[in-house]
């Protein structure tokens, strides 16, 4: 007779069960720990990543920013100067901050406000982002339909504005940031006005660097040959109005006037209006009146 002991040993059973309620990944709460597994190693891989690349990401900002001034400024070639240079010839440039018009209890256009055009040295130059300042609720304020040419409905309470100097150190010209609504999108760029005679500041460049209008239509706002055409334009007229009026395309005649783009007459609209918001009373009229009357310290914050 066979005698062997076939019961399971004291304390379990042999074989797979033997594992008890240990972990089983083809069970469907086994799959889920993998899963949700994954996904915590993912999203730390994906925030620490963020966080390493965002100085990256800063600097690469930065560089685009500096870039579309001096391209404005036409002091950066882009088919021949390279992006290693650029920190260089932005040592000739000074970035300042500009309070912008404020308002009245009920929402108008505070005329009367003293601190409009004047310099801010409040803020935090290294850190302030007026982009993001004009999403804010306590950083911006509502534009009235009556001046809103730009077509924002808000903007910051404080921008930048860059101020070339030659090695002398001698205002040249200053750039101004400009936006607002061409047909599909917002349009960004940058406005460049002749500035060693405050008494006289024609245009000496404009560059938009960001928007999404028609290609071959709108999107001619970025074209080289539509561009050529500003230098040299009087967009300000002897009381400091702005007064630019983009035309049909072939019909500027008149020095304050730029043909616009054909087969674009919104897009074109939408420059003229943004220009001449930004210029105007509730823009940088009252920074550009300042420096006219040469009370402005224009020196590094």
């Amino acid at each position: 007779m066979d005698t062997t002991d076939t019961s399971a040993p004291e304390g379990g059973t042999n074989g797979p069960e033997a594992a008890g309620g240990g972990f089983k990944p083809n069970t469907v709460s086994g799959t889920l720990i993998v899963a949700v597994g994954l996904c915590l190693i993912c999203s730390l891989l994906v925030s620490s990543g963020a966080v390493l690349l965002r100085p990256q990401i800063e600097a690469n900002k930065r560089l685009n920013m500096q870039r579309n001034v001096l391209v404005a400024a036409g002091l950066f070639d882009e088919a021949v100067d390279k992006d290693a240079q650029i920190p260089a010839m932005f040592e000739n440039v000074e970035t300042v901050l500009v309070n912008l018009p404020g308002r009245t209890g009920d929402g108008a256009l505070n005329v009367d406000d003293e601190n409009a055009g004047e310099l801010n040295h409040d803020l935090n130059l290294a850190t302030y982002d007026p982009r993001k300042a004009a999403k804010d609720p306590k950083e911006s304020v509502a534009i009235p339909a009556n001046l809103d040419e730009a077509g924002i409905k808000r903007r910051e309470k404080v921008t930048t504005a860059y101020v070339v100097k030659s090695e002398d150190g001698s205002i040249t010209q200053i750039v101004l940031p400009i936006y607002g609504k061409g047909l599909w999108s917002t349009l960004y760029g940058f406005l460049a006005l002749k500035a060693d005679d405050p008494k006289d500041m024609p245009v000496t460049g404009i560059t938009f660097y960001e928007h999404a209008e028609t290609p071959g239509l709108g999107g001619e706002v970025d074209n080289p040959k539509w561009k050529a055409q500003w230098p040299g334009k009087e967009l300000l007229n002897s009381a400091g109005k702005p007064v630019l009026e983009v035309t049909k395309p072939g019909q500027a005649n008149a020095e304050n006037e730029v043909d616009g783009m054909s087969g674009a007459t919104i897009t074109s609209n939408g420059v003229e209006g943004l220009i001449n918001y930004w210029l105007g009373s509730d823009g940088f009229g009252p920074f550009l009146e300042h420096y006219r009357k040469g009370d402005l310290e224009l020196t590094a914050q």
